[in-house]
């Protein structure tokens, strides 16, 4: 009888260890995933356009969306950069009833985020740089650069991306204007 519960506590112990393992490398597997996709976000903004330039998400601008959103009442825009390049100022004037900002670094994670009620007059107008060029602007200024909001990322490339509210569909104009008149540029201070 004792070798009978010897083999069935070692079978166990084999089914348990197993179990372990199987877990181990089920969860690496999943946290590596984004390392190995070729189908980031990134690289479905780069097959959509180029550095510094404002590509629609939303299927509003015609054609597939770039990414599907979850909520059918906000639109988004979003450009890629390269700080390495010099510091990026993103601008769009004229009012909606709610935009979000957030800066992604090239992998997808989220380094900044504001909204309207974080800008000055609720105007957007942001200025995304790395430590080491924030040095430099605050060394001297600019005045044109007096209202906006600074986003230090201690990264060299990334993604900006705007989301604007659309509460019902007499604001779909408004809020395309809004993002054919934004902007993302490359500045060298």
């Amino acid at each position: 009888m004792r070798s009978f519960y010897a083999a069935m506590r070692g079978l166990l112990h084999a089914v348990l260890l197993g179990l372990l393992g199987a877990g181990i490398v089920h969860i690496s597997v999943l946290l590596l995933v984004p390392e190995f996709s070729e189908r980031d976000a990134w690289s479905r903004l780069s097959m959509a356009s180029d550095l510094y330039k404002m590509t629609r998400l939303d299927a509003e601008a015609g054609g597939a969306p770039v990414v599907k959103s979850v909520d059918p009442l906000f639109y988004a825009t979003a450009c890629r950069f390269d700080l390495g390049e010099g510091m990026v100022r993103v601008k769009a004037p004229g009012h909606v009833p709610f935009w979000s900002v957030s800066v992604y670094d090239r992998s997808g994670h989220n380094i900044y985020s504001f909204n309207d009620h974080t800008a000055t007059g609720s105007v957007l107008d942001a200025v995304v740089l790395t430590p080491a060029q924030m040095i430099d602007v605050r060394k001297d200024l600019p005045e044109d650069l007096q209202g906006a909001i600074f986003v230090e990322a201690p990264i060299e490339e990334g993604i900006f991306v705007i989301r604007a509210f659309v509460p019902d569909s007499s604001w779909k104009p408004i809020v395309s204007r809004f993002f054919e008149q934004s902007s993302c540029e490359l500045q060298d201070f």
